[in-house]
């Protein structure tokens, strides 16, 4: 079998050498994939089904795989994961369609507007969402339950946020946004004519968005509702904070809770790997389901011709809408932030939020203390490492597979996406199975090192799909009329190709920078006493009970997101059309 089938016409050009760049750019390719991606995840399954005995032999054993399996607190962990992650995907999938197609399709004011705001909850983690709620409807004294009880002259709190429900309504608020972004650009392309048709044959307005408008953008919801499915399914930060104090356990968290009680034994890592199988099966179920549901149907929603879809006319529900989105909006966003900010200012937490109990101390003693200054710089310097190399190896992959097109180029699509289907606590285990010595001795367990070699591949898939779109638009006769003229491969790479998708190259860059400055659901089994990295600090502290510092902290980390982000915007907006 030839791994290699090369564009014809490139391979002519280089003489007919028996190896030429092509072959090595592929070659490359395919090592960095297996080292970064395949290596981690065959640790998992090997380290699950097989021991090593004392003569040194690797033996089958399927009896921690079974023990894990039928623990009644692991089973009890599985069913709250897809009880969690079913209904976060129901309520957040109807409330992204629903507030889509208001901005997209109706006439309801200040739409841009609103829509710049809808995405916000994106911007944020949610573990410091789960925070802030969590200081307002803690059933034991959350700040909104105590204004409740002395209002109504109650005995209880009214409300808990420490539940399977309050979870779902976390996750939900920051969640939707997945579905929201996808249908609303679906809505805007699609042709119009079938709804007019409709109309024009006497349907109602309610018949022709369900059985006209909401079938055509499936494909739209489907991607957005797994894209909610997947994330929840992997989540640890919600679940951990909000579920914690109840015993209420998610898969990602009982694998945390499993790994952290037996003190980073190898024998709690082999738990995890064993649990971190169940919580693959359960997402590869839910990638399943989706692949049935598209395959279905056809959906057409764009045509040759320019078009503009009809806006609704919501007539008297124009502004009671407006005032919905509005609340939406200030429960969503407003309230978890000022939350925020309001406690870090407390002198302790638990005191009135009053003036007078208000004070620049846990600013303080949160850059005092140790770790806080190191653990922004590690973020950074893993954020920017992961982001320069993911941008360079996803481009390198996208290359290969849209210019190149090996013969086995649909196996380097799959296992540069794989990673991201693959929750991080599962991928974070796979990492210290692999780089903990087990490997031609190469340690990097309790390093920044094994943090980043866990970002590259979680986050690889984002470079090389924003690399990929840009290289199909460009010709390959350019890069063939540069080697017809003399240019050697590599000049017509760096003079022709690679400066066309430069713009595509540092958006890739910010796609994986981003997320990685607030990750902390992969990092947190991976951290040492000197990397811990900013999520992880402010995880940390919530955690042994300094709740104004970690307020203190996710601040400053609310403020360094938002400056980060208004300045990628400022670059990818500069170079448009570049």
């Amino acid at each position: 079998m030839k791994l290699f089938k090369q564009n014809n016409n490139l391979a002519a050009l280089d003489g007919g050498r028996r190896f030429s760049l092509d072959k090595a750019l592929t070659i490359t390719t395919f090592v960095l994939l297996i080292i970064i991606v395949i290596i981690p995840i065959f640790m998992i399954i090997f380290n699950t089904f097989f021991v090593k005995a004392t003569t040194g032999r690797w033996n089958l054993d399927l009896s921690m795989f079974k023990t894990q399996l039928t623990d009644t607190k692991n089973l009890s962990a599985m069913w709250n994961t897809v009880k969690i992650a079913f209904f976060t995907t129901i309520v957040g999938t109807i409330a992204g369609v629903f507030y889509a197609w208001l901005l997209g399709r109706s006439d309801i004011p200040a739409k841009g507007l609103m829509r710049a705001l809808f995405n916000i909850p994106y911007m944020f983690p949610p573990f410091l969402g789960a925070m802030a709620w969590d200081m307002l409807l803690n059933g034991r004294g959350g700040y909104f339950n105590k204004f409740l009880m002395n209002l109504l002259h109650l005995e209880s709190a009214p409300l808990n946020i420490n539940s399977i429900w309050g979870i779902v309504f976390v996750e939900v608020s920051y969640y939707f946004p997945f579905v929201f972004m996808q249908v609303v650009a679906a809505l805007e392309k699609m042709d119009p004519t079938l709804e007019e048709c409709a109309r024009i044959a006497g349907a109602k307005q309610s018949t022709v968005i369900w059985r006209i408008t909401l079938p055509l953008t499936k494909p739209a919801i489907s991607a957005g509702a797994l894209l909610i499915l997947t994330t929840s399914l992997a989540h640890f930060g919600v679940p951990s904070i909000i579920g914690y104090s109840q015993g209420i356990y998610t898969l990602p968290t009982r694998i945390y809770a499993v790994i952290y009680n037996a003190g980073g034994s190898f024998e709690g890592i082999r738990q995890g790997a064993a649990l971190s199988v169940l919580l693959v099966a359960v997402v590869s179920a839910a990638l399943i389901l989706q692949n049935k549901i598209l395959s279905s149907g056809s959906y057409d929603i764009i045509k040759g011709k320019s078009t503009r879809p009809t806006l609704i006319k919501l007539r008297g529900a124009k502004y009671p809408l407006l005032v919905f989105c509005v609340i939406t909006l200030l429960v969503i966003v407003v309230v978890p932030l000022v939350m925020i900010v309001l406690v870090s200012f407390l002198k302790a937490y638990g005191l009135p939020l009053k003036l007078e109990n208000f004070s620049l101390i846990q600013y303080t003693r949160v850059f005092k203390g140790g770790g806080t200054i190191d653990s922004i710089k590690n973020s950074l310097f893993a954020s920017i490492t992961a982001g320069v190399v993911c941008m360079l190896l996803g481009t390198l992959v996208a290359y290969v597979v849209q210019k190149i097109k090996p013969k086995n180029k649909g196996a380097l699509e799959f296992m540069s996406m794989l990673p991201y289907a693959i929750p991080g606590t599962v991928l974070s285990i796979g990492v210290i199975l692999a780089w903990q010595g087990s490997i031609l001795n190469i340690n990097l367990y309790n390093t920044i090192w094994i943090i980043i070699v866990a970002y590259l591949a979680r986050y690889l898939s984002f470079s090389m799909k924003t690399s990929s779109a840009a290289l199909l638009q460009v010709s390959s006769s350019l890069e063939e009329a540069a080697r017809a003229c003399g240019a050697s491969h590599t000049e017509s790479l760096s003079d022709i190709t690679l400066p066309l998708i430069r713009p595509a190259m540092v958006s890739g860059f910010f796609l994986i920078f981003l997320p990685a400055m607030r990750e902390v659901t992969t990092s947190i089994l991976l951290y040492g006493p000197k990397t811990r990295t900013l999520g992880v600090q402010i995880y940390g502290l919530r955690d042994a009970g300094m709740i104004p510092q970690a307020a203190a902290l996710a601040t400053v980390a609310i403020g360094i997101i938002i400056i980060l982000n208004t300045l990628v915007n400022y670059i990818v907006k500069d170079r448009k059309g570049v």
